[in-house]
């Protein structure tokens, strides 16, 4: 009898624990779900709970500016808008017209590396998804200020999204440019240059790719300190755009200035039969514009070989356009330069060099081929102007040039 009880309270203390356990485990199973739940909840809220108690988040999203409370988001073809209303004022964002949308500023901090490699981004799909204006940029290569500012401030006037600028000046140069002016903004991030040698290729290269980071720049013209227009700038643009080639001047020079400055280091990337020499003064399009901020190949042999007394400006893209894009090239440079007196300079013009006759001969002196046709208007740009001359230039000028 005694056997048995102990056997009933053997069991009943057995299946009471079994119950308890039961209980402990179904309790334990709603708690974890239920405080999963609110620990998500309040994980998700924690980012706009934390402003109030002043505390500082460790990593802040994209900062949109946010004028007030009332915010509304509306997405339609392909454009998300997010718009708030304070004071009547109203921020809008358009995402591809933001993300094409050029600087105000022509300055940066990326690298020349960073540079080159941003600038040859080549879009695969030709057709664009979005309307614009073509533009020229305008490249100036100087030792410090554009010398002939005024007149170019006459030049551009009225063509305002034709055009951007972009300025290369010795980094020592700390001059300043008035707000007013069309240069103001335009100088981008340098190095000092030195003429004759490889660094002068290194600013072209340089110029190029920050103007190709403006979607809209199709054409590109390098220009000097002491660059003169010969025309107005509705001719000057057309002649461009309308241009089925590109300009630069490439021919094969026999005698020390020419063939005598080629090492045969340079083999077998670049033989002598294609050695080249011409103007450093280009007028280019875009997708050769992109070629030579890309290569590599022909830029590190010159880099390497081409040393001050080889004059590296003179041959790099003569040669390196000859030899890969020569069928597009009408091998001609559309700036006017006068090498007739000699020397490793060309001529330089003063106040009275500035006449009416002369800038006459300058516009419409020669014959050659555009287009496949012959005209007589193969000039575009002058050099080298002083600032002697800027006097005459602007009292002649606008009124021969036909200026706006």
């Amino acid at each position: 009898m005694k056997l048995f009880n102990f056997h009933q309270y053997y069991l009943f203390n057995f299946f009471t624990h079994i119950l308890i356990f039961g209980f402990g485990l179904l309790t334990g199973i709603i708690l974890t779900f239920y405080l999963n739940k609110t620990f998500y909840l309040n994980f998700q809220l924690q980012p706009f709970l934390l402003p109030s108690f002043g505390l500082k988040q460790q990593f802040s999203p994209p900062y949109i500016p946010i004028l007030s409370t009332n915010i509304n988001v509306s997405i339609s073809n392909n454009n998300t808008k997010v718009s708030t209303m304070s004071n009547h004022k109203r921020v809008t964002r358009k995402g591809l017209s933001d993300f094409l949308k050029p600087p105000m500023s022509a300055m940066h901090d990326m690298s020349d590396d960073e540079l080159l490699w941003r600038a040859s981004i080549v879009p695969k799909i030709q057709q664009t998804p979005f309307k614009h204006t073509p533009k020229v940029a305008f490249m100036f290569l100087t030792k410090g200020p554009v010398l002939l500012a005024p007149l170019w401030e006459r030049f551009f006037k009225g063509n305002k999204g034709l055009y951007t600028i972009y300025v290369h000046s010795q980094p020592s140069f700390n001059g300043t440019v008035p707000r007013s002016s069309i240069f103001h903004g335009r100088r981008i991030p340098s190095k000092e240059v030195r003429w004759g040698e490889n660094s002068m290729i290194e600013a072209e290269r340089r110029l190029l790719a920050n103007a190709l980071l403006d979607f809209s720049n199709q054409r590109f013209v390098l220009l000097s300190e002491s660059c003169i227009p010969l025309f107005n700038f509705s001719t000057i643009y057309t002649y461009l755009m309308n241009s089925t080639k590109t300009f630069v001047e490439a021919y094969d020079l026999l005698g020390m200035v020419g063939r005598g400055r080629y090492s045969p280091k340079m083999l077998p990337q670049v033989k002598l039969s294609q050695w080249r020499k011409g103007s450093q003064w280009f007028q280019i399009d875009r997708e050769l514009a992109v070629e030579i901020v890309s290569d590599k190949l022909y830029y590190m042999v010159f880099k390497k070989y081409c040393n001050p007394d080889c004059y590296s400006d003179e041959h790099y893209l003569p040669t390196l356009v000859s030899i890969k894009f020569w069928k597009r090239n009408s091998n001609r440079t559309l700036t006017w330069v006068d090498w007739s007196r000699g020397g490793p300079h060309p001529s330089r013009y003063i106040r009275t060099d500035v006449t009416i006759d002369f800038l006459k001969y300058l516009r419409n002196g020669t014959t050659c081929e555009y287009n496949g046709h012959n005209t007589n208007i193969c000039h575009l740009f002058a050099r080298k102007f002083t600032t002697h001359a800027l006097d005459r230039l602007m009292r002649f000028g606008p009124k021969i040039m036909q200026f706006n």
